[in-house]
């Protein structure tokens, strides 16, 4: 196993099934690796906001050919390896992980409610800009 940092693995951050169905490779480069790296050491500060419980990666590296596959916009920042998909159950549900992150001082890009199944969180900058989308459209998370 390869740490990117004390909680979070390389190989989980890489892991993707569409990408192993369709045949894409997903292998990072050094720089995406480094990105990746501090990005889990966002996500490490996000697990102390949740109270140190375990997250559940959905998605974080996507090859531009995966993040294409999956119909994600090609602004993600995924292929970057900033961008990190999540939830965590034994916490509360997506919405409530949202509320605890935007209330916290984790400094992120984006924290997007997706679907109301995940939580989107982006470590490329720090905006802190907090989103909904939904079948209605993006708009601003209150």
């Amino acid at each position: 196993m390869t740490n990117l940092s004390a909680h979070f693995t390389l190989e989980e951050a890489v892991l993707s099934q569409t990408a192993a169905r369709l045949g894409i490779p997903n292998d990072p480069d050094l720089n995406t690796v480094r990105n990746m790296k501090q990005a889990a050491l966002g996500m490490e500060l996000v697990r102390l906001e949740l109270g140190g419980l375990p997250i559940n990666i959905n998605s974080w590296y996507r090859s531009q050919d995966l993040n294409h596959a999956v119909g994600s916009k090609p602004t993600s920042d995924h292929p970057t390896g900033f961008a990190i998909d999540f939830t965590c159950p034994k916490y509360g549900s997506p919405e409530k992980i949202v509320r605890a992150i935007k209330a916290s001082n984790i400094q992120y890009q984006q924290l997007i409610w997706e679907f109301a199944s995940w939580v989107h969180i982006s470590f490329n900058g720090m905006k802190r800009q907090t989103l909904i989308i939904d079948k209605q459209g993006t708009r601003e998370f209150t």
